[in-house]
């Protein structure tokens, strides 16, 4: 019998890494998209497609309460569409959570629901950035909104009157009614920002006027509603070929869930109806692995992998590396070839402050990381197709 149940499992397991991504496709429309939300009626004629994103447990933060919150935490099925006319593509996402997480600003551990959309310059499937955060000399375009509470002075004109809380104003009854009113007009609790990376720390918010998005977020009947229009064309992004690589990403508040600790998806190909070219694309981003799973999971203990990763969930903690117990749900077939093959060409810095001294993930040589982990190139392409079908096999269940 238990032989039979890992048979089972194995085969489970196999077929999830043979699953191709999801694509999505852009339905295009003449309606005008710079402010579309996630109530326009646009999204009558969109398509909408299931995209599983995964939990990010490739660093695990130094916060205990945050850890023993996610640590049985699964794969999280997100409903996505997209439109786009002439100028600008709109994107919703929906998503199920069955409890609302706002932003207060009152207190340092209390953490929003939200949701990012991320976009890449980047054309070819095999040099896709790092997914999250983009890597060195392959940008990305993140586009974060999250849920918070109205805030003062939204609009610009300088109405600082309003800023003051309630509770420091000389102000009594009907007069504080009346400005408690007046602040709940002018205030916002839209929470839109834009931001350029290219490798971990390297975040940087889009202030100029080169950025044009406008993103909303709303709340009904247990799930979050998400929408972010953008132009198709500005200094940051050329948005221009028949399919572009885009990633979604969700958080969840109620288990403090911030920064890296999130459900991401792998690239997914967005597909422009009735626009030419993007086929490759597509077809990379969609094609099945290759290889043997039970080979490859063989081959990984083989060549010393388990000694400093933590490859599945139910294998020890592993402050040595990367954790890569869902990198099979974010990471494509071509990354995870890239990182054995050439292991610095992404290097995540900033290993856990627990582990030893002596065992570092990277060194420096003249400014630039170098990863410690062995230069896999010469393995036959047999054992490399079946470590990859391994790789992309772990991940999450999914809810």
């Amino acid at each position: 019998m238990k032989k039979l149940a890992s048979t089972l499992i194995a085969a489970s397991v196999a077929a999830t890494s043979m699953m191709a991504s999801a694509a999505v496709t852009a339905v295009k429309v003449e309606a005008d998209l710079s402010h579309a939300s996630y109530s326009s009626s646009v999204w009558d004629s969109a398509k909408f497609s299931d995209v599983v994103l995964y939990p990010q447990t490739t660093i695990k933060l130094n916060d205990k309460n945050a850890n023993a919150a996610n640590a049985a935490n699964k794969g999280k099925k997100a409903q996505i569409a997209a439109v786009y006319n002439g100028k600008s593509i709109a994107f919703m996402l929906k998503w199920a959570d069955s409890t609302m997480n706002i932003q207060t600003g009152y207190k340092t551990d209390v953490y929003a629901d939200g949701f990012a959309v991320q976009f890449t310059q980047s054309k070819d499937a095999d040099t896709l950035p790092y997914i999250g955060m983009g890597s060195v000399g392959r940008p990305v375009i993140i586009h974060l909104q999250k849920a918070v509470k109205k805030y003062y002075e939204p609009n610009g004109n300088g109405n600082v009157e309003y800023q003051v809380n309630r509770n420091q104003t000389d102000l009594f009854d009907e007069e504080l009614k009346r400005f408690d009113k007046k602040v709940a007009g002018i205030g916002s609790n839209d929470y839109e920002r834009t931001f350029v990376s290219e490798g971990f720390r390297s975040m940087t918010e889009i202030k100029d006027s080169s950025n044009s998005s406008y993103a909303r977020l709303g709340y009904k009947e247990g799930g979050w509603m998400g929408t972010v229009s953008r132009s198709l064309s500005d200094a940051n992004l050329q948005l221009t070929d028949g399919a572009i690589p885009v990633a979604f990403a969700v958080w969840d508040g109620e288990k403090l869930g911030r920064d890296g600790l999130k459900n991401l998806s792998q690239w997914v190909s967005v597909k422009l109806e009735g626009k030419s070219g993007g086929d490759e694309l597509v077809a990379a981003l969609g094609e099945q692995t290759k290889g043997d799973v039970a080979k490859g999971k063989e081959a990984v203990a083989t060549n010393g992998c388990v000694g400093c990763h933590q490859v599945e969930a139910t294998d020890p903690a592993n402050l040595m590396a990367p954790g890569l117990s869902n990198i099979g749900g974010y990471s494509t077939a071509a990354y995870l070839r890239e990182s054995l093959v050439k292991p610095s060409a992404v290097v995540v810095p900033g290993y856990n402050r627990n582990a030893h001294s002596n065992y570092m993930w990277y060194t420096e040589d003249n400014g630039k990381r170098v990863s410690t982990m062995t230069d896999y190139s010469w393995l036959d392409a047999d054992s490399m197709d079946n470590i990859v079908a391994y790789l992309r096999s772990l991940k999450a269940e999914v809810e």
